[in-house]
């Protein structure tokens, strides 16, 4: 038997989201998700400055980096794999990211509806210099 491999919120395979910078709970570039990843990291967001404004106001500072945890800080048009609570609240306070769905975990379904999901829905170019908002 082969190795189920994980889905994302439409069915299919789970897409990477990103790796410049290497995202994911587990940093292997996807938003999978296991028991320990208690903020289920599972949301493929492609930020905003709003996005990042908001998260650093409700105190999850995702723009300055961090080294101790190797983290980059991160910039408008990075892909990030963000908690489904704290998107939510993004969005319920008007400064959802965009998800890239085919990138998105299936358990992010258990905090966030699909319908929600695909209001932001967006297909990510290859470089972030090409993307259209």
């Amino acid at each position: 038997m082969g190795v189920v491999k994980e889905r994302n919120v439409l069915g299919g395979p789970l897409e990477e989201c990103g790796t410049d910078p290497l995202t994911g709970f587990y940093r292997d570039g996807c938003c999978q998700t296991g028991p320990e990843d208690y903020g289920l990291h599972t949301i493929c967001a492609v930020v905003t400055a709003e996005f990042l404004a908001h998260q650093k106001s409700i105190g999850n500072d995702l723009s300055t980096a961090r080294r101790e945890f190797s983290f980059p800080g991160l910039v408008p048009g990075d892909r990030w794999c963000v908690t489904a609570v704290n998107w939510l609240r993004a969005h319920r306070d008007g400064a959802a990211a965009l998800v890239v769905l085919a990138s998105t975990h299936e358990r992010t379904l258990d905090v966030v509806p699909l319908e929600t999901l695909r209001e932001h829905a967006v297909d990510v170019p290859a470089g972030p210099g090409d993307l259209t908002i």
